[in-house]
């Protein structure tokens, strides 16, 4: 829920973009991200594997972003607060014309810049089968995630229409479950996320707020308004395309990778601290989704994780295991109890769960991108 648009074309390198910093001795590329800069070693890489070091030397907490075409998301780090560092790995399999971005304040189009990609269209799942059967198995469990989500959002818009206020709030976590199994695939796809999930506090200036968190609060706090058919008829639209799109885009096992760790960053961000779903508190249900997303990319990957990396592999098994342990006891009927239920201790002891998963997964897409 965090994505604006903006129509790629032959935008110039940015002013603020110059006086680039030094390229780390590893090889990879540096960013020196601050207020009103985004510094880029280099602006020019390879095909394959390409990692950045992003260093935020400003105030402002900021993220920083590698899009293709039509602002197709091939990489992000996010939540990167002042004097921090995060790194992004990114396997770009084909040679073209990409840009960078860092996003003060986490909000706006960034401040971006050229970056050019040569040589040779390259996959690391070409040739490796582990790989390549892990990008199918995945983009097996995107598609069934993606009809289900499809299903049942029809299903909830539909109670909205019919003014089924309980059938639609026993929906709405159901629905949003499918969403957020598959959230970075979705997430990539520009500005149709905001128009999805967008909170009402998040979306950019100008922005309606539409999508599932509108109807939100239609449901559990406003009552349902004049145009809210027109607001879950649009939902359903948009729903649609995103179902449509996640079905043609081939995946990485980087991104895979990456995508695993940015559902945990999105428990760690927004559902750990219930201002997801701040009108139902149904926080736990996104929470269990994004846990359930991220452990179906590991999966996928874990035979070439394990190849490469047998003791990573195993700490994987044991922190996604407690993490789920420490989630399944909230359960309460066929899904969860409010948010508000928590107390203090049970959502300090989920965040530790969260942020010891957190590390290992990290480390996922350097093993699988080595050689």
């Amino acid at each position: 829920m965090r994505k604006a648009v903006v129509i790629l074309g032959s935008l110039a390198v940015l002013a603020a973009c110059s006086g680039k910093p030094a390229s780390n001795a590893s090889g990879s590329i540096a960013v020196e991200a601050t207020d009103d800069a985004c510094k880029v070693s280099k602006t020019e890489a390879s095909t394959g594997p390409v990692t950045f070091e992003v260093t935020n030397k400003g105030a402002k907490v900021t993220e920083f972003y590698l899009y293709a075409e039509g602002d197709r998301i091939l990489g992000e780090v996010e939540n990167i607060g002042p004097g921090l560092s995060r790194k992004l790995i990114v396997e770009v399999t084909e040679p073209g014309k990409l840009q960078t971005a860092c996003k003060p304040g986490m909000k706006g189009d960034g401040i971006r810049g050229d970056f050019t990609v040569t040589g040779d269209s390259k996959k690391s799942s070409d040739g490796n089968a582990l790989l390549g059967d892990a990008t199918k198995s995945y983009q097996r469990y995107v598609s069934s995630q993606a009809d289900q989500l499809g299903a049942k959002t029809e299903e909830f818009v539909n109670a909205v229409k019919a003014k089924k206020v309980d059938d639609a709030k026993a929906l709405f976590p159901v629905a949003r479950t499918y969403w957020e199994r598959i959230e970075p695939v979705a997430e990539s796809f520009g500005d149709l996320d905001p128009k999805i999930d967008g909170r009402e506090d998040k979306i950019e200036n100008g922005q309606p707020f539409t999508g599932f968190h509108r109807l939100e609060k239609d449901l559990w706090e406003s009552g349902l308004q004049a145009d809210s058919d027109k607001i879950a008829d649009q939902l359903l639209a948009d729903v649609k395309e995103i179902v449509a799109k996640s079905k043609t885009v081939e995946l990485t096992p980087v991104e895979l990778a990456n995508g695993a760790k940015e559902l945990l960053d999105e428990v760690a961000t927004g559902k750990i601290t219930g201002e997801e779903d701040r009108y139902s508190h149904t926080d736990l249900w996104d929470f269990r989704a994004n846990v359930d997303g991220s452990q179906a990319a590991i999966a996928a990957l874990r035979p070439a994780v394990e190849q490469k990396d047998k003791a990573l592999a195993s700490t994987l098994d044991a922190k996604f295991k407690a993490l789920d342990e420490a989630l399944e006891k909230h359960r309460k009927g066929d899904g969860f109890k409010s948010y508000k239920e928590l107390s203090q201790d049970e959502v300090k002891a989920l965040a530790e769960a969260v942020d010891a998963l957190g590390e290992p997964v990290s480390k996922v897409a350097e093993v699988v991108s080595a050689k």
